[in-house]
């Protein structure tokens, strides 16, 4: 199927079959969200994709934590360039919009794209694709270091970002893998995440001086 047939199916789709709901720890907001009878795997399936879940399709920890930090500091990306790093859902991206930033997101997975972008849309908010190194004053980074593999590339990443004089804020439930070493937290929220429950997930500066 071209990318464009694949774009409209997986818009037709995730309209239909997904529940808009508002995020019970940030009302303002609401996300596209599968349920029991969305039939996301067998979706999935038909585009040859087997991960499951994806993790477009939830709002994680990290994410929840920075919307958070968001709501009480906008002060911190309003009137600023931001870029979403690893936006999965765009739920970060979104909540740096509604504060008043001009928001890039970087998010690899196509589906992905297309789903922080309806996200974004019934929000009311614009979010913009870019890529790792996409040049801003404030990267926010939720989730990014959920096992060793993926730390040990976005960490780099991150640390480029910035020693080029970006503020860099990562949002994490205090995985095993994320660098506490190298950082330095700010706050700390207790949210749901997608496994069910509440955590405790930390704010933390990635600060120039560490590099």
């Amino acid at each position: 199927m071209p990318a464009s047939g694949i774009d409209a199916s997986f818009a037709d789709y995730v309209r239909t079959r997904f529940v808009l709901t508002p995020l019970s720890y940030r009302p303002d907001i609401a996300l596209y969200g599968p349920t029991p009878g969305s039939g996301l795997t067998a979706f999935l399936g038909r585009l040859g994709r087997t991960e499951a879940p994806p993790y477009w399709a939830y709002g994680w920890a990290g994410g929840a934590a920075l919307v958070l930090y968001l709501n009480d500091n906008p002060q911190d990306v309003a009137g600023r360039s931001v870029l979403d790093f690893g936006a999965g859902s765009g739920l970060v991206g979104i909540a740096a919009a509604m504060a008043g930033a001009t928001v890039t997101a970087y998010e690899p997975d196509p589906l992905g794209q297309l789903a922080l972008t309806l996200n974004a849309g019934a929000n009311g908010v614009s979010i913009a694709q870019g890529n790792a190194t996409t040049a801003t004053e404030v990267v926010l980074a939720g989730d990014v270091f959920y096992d060793a593999s993926v730390a040990a590339v976005t960490l780099p990443l991150l640390e480029a970002h910035a020693a080029r004089g970006a503020r860099v804020i990562v949002g994490d439930p205090f995985r095993r893998d994320l660098p506490r070493t190298m950082l330095e937290q700010i706050g700390e929220y207790m949210v749901p995440d997608m496994g069910g429950g509440e955590v405790a997930a930390g704010i933390f500066t990635l600060p120039p001086a560490n590099i």
